[in-house]
């Protein structure tokens, strides 16, 4: 379930970026010729660079583990004629929870702690090269995950220390187990746990004029959004029959058919 998708505004993006002089919003296209609303970055001649862009606030929407995809592309410093020894092919991904809409163009204050860092990011090989608007970029996908958050939403930052790079697109999604009919019985979505190897017991309900032969009847949701570990299970009642694939009972006799 999608959080936030940068490639969906129909304006400015209008994150917060620090200091001005940094990342830059610019609009670009995707690969399809959509415009797409882009930051870049390319101060690459200046030491000591540290420029942060800050997304808006997102709301987590009761998830506990939140998954981060970015599409960027990186210029090689090796491409780059007479570049500084700092010149750098990376970039820190960092959160920040909050209860509410709080953060400034100061606060919170730009570096790690407060900031939490996810991870160092680094275009690697595998990239797809697209031509977007009569530019060849080699356009890189990295997806990361950071968990547990409890606190009503979040921000992310971007960090940049002396790359030449353009931030393409960010989505931010979570997991979910989907409604489901299994062993005769109905178990309703279930967001993933906080950690990526948590299983997340729900409780199933059997189907109408069905009976637990075992119990308790368990289904275990995974942290990517799959079922699995199947305990117990529900029965048709006596006078009634399974049907479509075992999620209807159907009484003998009876034409009508109990809809979930």
């Amino acid at each position: 379930e999608t959080l936030m998708d940068s490639t969906t505004a129909t304006a400015e993006l209008g994150w917060t970026v620090y200091p001005t002089s940094g990342w830059e919003e610019v609009s670009g296209y995707d690969e399809n010729m959509n415009t797409i609303r882009t930051y870049q970055v390319c101060n690459v001649f200046e030491p000591s660079q540290n420029n942060w862009l800050r997304t808006k606030f997102i709301r987590r929407r009761g998830a506990q583990r939140i998954h981060v995809e970015m599409k960027f592309s990186v210029r090689d410093c090796s491409s780059i004629p007479n570049v500084p020894g700092s010149c750098k092919e990376t970039f820190n991904l960092y959160y920040y929870e909050s209860e509410s809409d709080s953060a400034t163009k100061d606060s919170p204050y730009w570096m790690e702690n407060p900031w939490v860092k996810v991870d160092t990011i680094a275009a690697d090989e595998s990239f797809s090269q697209v031509d977007l608007g009569g530019r060849v970029m080699k356009i890189n996908t990295e997806v990361r995950s950071f968990g547990p958050i409890s606190k009503n939403g979040f921000y992310l930052a971007f960090q940049d220390y002396g790359g030449c790079m353009s931030l393409i697109a960010v989505r931010v999604f979570y997991r979910k187990c989907h409604r489901v009919i299994q062993n005769g019985a109905v178990f309703q979505e279930t967001l993933s746990g906080a950690e990526s190897t948590s299983l997340v017991a729900a409780r199933g309900t059997c189907i109408p004029n069905a009976e637990e032969v075992d119990v308790p009847i368990k289904l275990y949701c995974n942290g990517d959004g799959e079922w699995m570990v199947p305990i117990g299970r529900c029965l048709c009642k006596a006078g009634y029959e399974a049907v479509d694939n075992g999620t209807v009972c159907k009484g003998g006799g009876k034409e009508q058919l109990t809809v979930l």
